[in-house]
């Protein structure tokens, strides 16, 4: 896995990390992977889980993470770029080609019931980095991809 996968991957996992413990809930990587664009087998992913979580804790850290996304990890960027292309199409209805922060704030807050507003402001922050009120789709797929 190179360097911007394992940053893209450390993006979405600290989005999910609210609390900043170094693990999520196993259910929470089921999600991630679907955001990310992943195809998977739900058996499959679920004995991969099972595996890194040999206490039977319920969460999984980091590594354990990325070993399971790894092991689904889509080759084609050409399919993760068309899965966040339409993804990014359902909140700009006007096909303006950006969409407002509080569409962003829609999809973090669908991603991760856990987050604070503050949070959200920081990595809305981090984002719209001309302050215009929008993330466009090349802001959005940063976000998403690290690219």
């Amino acid at each position: 896995m190179d360097e911007e996968q394992t940053k893209m991957l450390k993006r979405a996992f600290s989005m999910f990390d609210s609390g900043k413990k170094g693990s999520i809930e196993k259910e929470k990587v089921k999600t991630i992977l679907n955001t990310l664009g992943h195809t998977f087998d739900d058996q499959e992913l679920e004995s991969l889980l099972q595996k890194e979580d040999e206490e039977g804790s319920g969460v999984v850290s980091f590594d354990a993470f990325c070993r399971v996304a790894c092991h689904f990890q889509e080759e084609d960027d050409e399919a993760l770029q068309k899965e966040l292309k339409e993804a990014f199409r359902l909140y700009d209805k006007e096909g303006n080609g950006y969409i407002p922060t509080s569409s962003l704030r829609e999809i973090l807050a669908a991603l991760d019931d856990q987050i604070t507003p503050d949070q959200m402001d920081g990595m809305i922050a981090e984002i719209d980095t001309d302050g215009s009120g929008t993330v466009d789709f090349d802001e959005f797929m940063e976000m998403m991809t690290g690219d």
